[in-house]
């Protein structure tokens, strides 16, 4: 039987992606779905997104972009990364491909000017080809530094000032948000699509939902005398006469090692994880004996991803993408409204 449940609310995405379509105002929409649409299911969010309102749909590779073109035959599809060998592929399925270096001939192509990333993209831009059809840039602190994100558009802008016949784009979901001067004529939105907020506050307040819960229950209470401990390296133990329960989620499930200290729901109230997160299972502080069976929600219900990632010094997107949502040991479900 799985040991957790996580619900993927594409009602929710398809409103976030509306929202993000108001909030554009005449800028298209382009949704992000790489890594396996952060974890969330590439194929079902990219459905959601379209049906919210996005205009294309964006990758990180060619063999993303292929699953993706086998259920989407007309939409328009973007990969970031090179092609390599994957060109002819690319080719037959009708791909639009980031290039920062040559511009391979008869495939859409959108030239990338690295603006501060430093990473890949070319350092100026020449005159295009024939199938060169956007030019972008991609922002490297539009969720930390909006003055640098600021001295980057500056230099986008100046540089593109004779191509303004082609698509620009440069705005992520940061910059999406709170930088109206960056959307120019598309923007590529990923984290808040999935309802999570990529300054690590509320998403509430972009007016953002969750797409993703998860949940479990306890799977075994017990009662800890004072000096005895529970998990790895004794990692906790107790004061006094303490009641755990055992939640049978662990690192390897993507409830990640250093959550120690974050907090869960067990039967709707807020109880802290204590001890050492291990593979297959993590324990909670109770104020008393819970039945097996008992509900915990590790996402959802008001506890957000957000959280989580404060507790491990870490961002939200690499919370959601190493869930384990394709794995034997959770069940997927889809809700649809």
């Amino acid at each position: 039987m799985p040991r957790s449940e996580i619900t993927i609310d594409l009602g929710a995405l398809r409103r976030n992606a509306r929202a993000l379509v108001r909030m554009l105002d005449g800028t298209e929409l382009w949704a992000v779905v790489k890594a396996n649409g952060y974890g969330h299911g590439a194929v079902d969010c990219a459905r959601a997104a379209l049906d919210g309102g996005a205009r294309a749909l964006c990758v990180a590779t060619v063999p993303e972009a292929l699953e993706l073109r086998v259920e989407f035959p007309e939409a328009r599809i973007l990969v970031f990364g090179p092609a390599g060998e994957e060109l002819a592929a690319a080719r037959a399925a009708r791909l639009e491909l980031v290039t920062s270096d040559e511009i391979p001939e008869d495939i859409a192509v959108h030239v990338k000017l690295d603006t501060g990333m430093g990473r890949w993209g070319v350092a100026e831009l020449v005159a295009p080809t024939r199938n060169v059809v956007g030019v972008m840039t991609h922002l490297a602190t539009a969720d930390s530094d909006p003055d640098f994100a600021r001295e980057q558009l500056e230099r986008f802008r100046a540089a593109t000032v004779a191509y303004t016949h082609l698509t620009r784009h440069a705005a992520n979901s940061a910059a999406a948000l709170r930088l109206p001067e960056s959307r120019l004529d598309a923007a590529r939105c990923g984290i808040a699509l999935y309802g999570l907020s990529p300054f690590g506050t509320d998403p509430a307040e972009d007016g953002l939902e969750p797409v993703l819960s998860w949940r479990s229950e306890i799977a075994l209470s017990r009662l800890l005398r004072p000096g005895e401990s529970t998990g790895y390296r004794r990692g906790f133990v107790a004061e006094r006469d303490t009641w755990i329960g055992i939640v049978a989620v662990g690192y390897a499930d993507g409830f990640r090692r250093d959550l120690t200290g974050t907090h869960v729901l067990v039967a709707g109230e807020r109880r802290r994880v204590v001890g050492v997160v291990s593979m297959d299972a993590f324990a909670v502080e109770l104020d008393r004996e819970l039945p097996v069976g008992t509900p915990v929600t590790m996402v959802g219900d008001g506890v957000l991803l957000e959280e989580h990632a404060r507790a491990a010094g870490t961002i939200t997107y690499e919370l959601a993408s190493r869930i384990e949502t394709g794995s034997t040991r959770a069940r997927r479900a889809v809700r649809e409204f």
